[in-house]
C-alpha cells in the first residue's frame, strides 16, 4: 500500500515529495548505522514519506525515547498517523523551517540523532540555511546527523542546471562531515554522516 500512496503524491506534488520511490531498506540501513538511536532520548526525522526510515528507528529507540517526525505533505502525513502507533511518535505537521518553534513548543532542549530525508537541492539556499539555523541550538557535541542525497541531484539557479553538492553547506553546522554512496536504492544515494566535532579516534 505505501507504494501506492507514495507514487501518488510523487506525480502530484513531487516538490514535496522530492522522491521517485520509497526509500529501499539498503539505504534506510545506511542512514541509521551511524546514529547512536539506541542511546537516544530525542530523535528527529525530516521528512518521514510513508515510513520507511520512521519504523526502523522506532525499533532501535530506547521505550522512554522521543520520535520528532516532521511531514509537511498531508497526505503522508495521514498515512502515517494510521499507520503507526507508539507512544514515543510525535508527528508534525508542519514546515520544517519551523523546526526551533516546534521542538520548543514540546519543551525539547537538545537532539541526540537526526534523520532527514529532506529534498535539499529542491529548496533554495536561504531555505535550505533556515532549516539548519533552526536546528543548531538543539545540537550537542554528540548529536550526530544523516542525510541523503540522489547521486543525479542538480539544483536550477539564475536559469541554468548545477549540480548540487550538500557539502559546503554541511560544513557550515558541522565539523566532520563523511559520505558514501548507497548503489542499492532507486536512484542511488549519498549518504552523508555529520557530527558537530570530531569522533575521537
Amino acid at each position: 500500500m505505501s507504494m501506492k500512496v507514495f507514487a501518488s503524491e510523487a506525480l502530484k506534488g513531487f516538490h514535496t515529495v522530492a522522491a521517485v520511490a520509497p526509500s529501499s531498506v539498503h539505504l534506510a540501513a545506511a542512514m541509521i548505522e551511524p546514529l547512536h538511536v539506541s542511546q537516544a532520548s530525542v530523535a528527529v526525522e525530516l521528512g518521514a514519506g510513508t515510513g520507511v526510515m520512521t519504523r526502523a528507528l522506532l525499533t532501535k529507540l530506547p521505550p522512554e525515547a522521543r520520535l520528532i517526525v516532521f511531514e509537511i505533505n498531508p497526505h503522508f502525513f495521514n498515512y502515517l498517523k494510521a499507520h503507526f502507533d507508539d507512544p514515543r511518535l510525535v508527528l508534525v505537521n508542519e514546515n520544517v523551517e519551523n523546526i526551533e518553534t516546534e521542538l520548543r513548543k514540546r519543551r525539547i532542549d537538545h537532539v541526540d540523532v537526526v534523520l532527514s530525508s529532506l529534498g535539499l537541492a529542491l529548496m533554495s539556499e536561504t531555505q535550505r540555511r533556515r532549516i539548519f539555523d533552526g536546528l543548531r541550538p538543539f545540537l550537542r557535541p554528540n548529536t550526530v546527523l544523516t542525510q541523503f542525497q540522489y547521486v543525479s541531484s542538480v539544483q536550477f539557479e539564475n536559469g541554468r542546471l548545477h549540480r548540487l553538492s550538500l557539502r559546503p553547506l554541511l560544513h557550515r553546522y558541522f565539523t566532520s562531515v563523511h559520505s558514501k554512496i548507497v548503489w542499492r536504492n532507486v536512484p542511488p544515494a549519498y549518504v552523508y554522516t555529520c557530527h558537530p566535532q570530531p569522533r575521537p579516534h
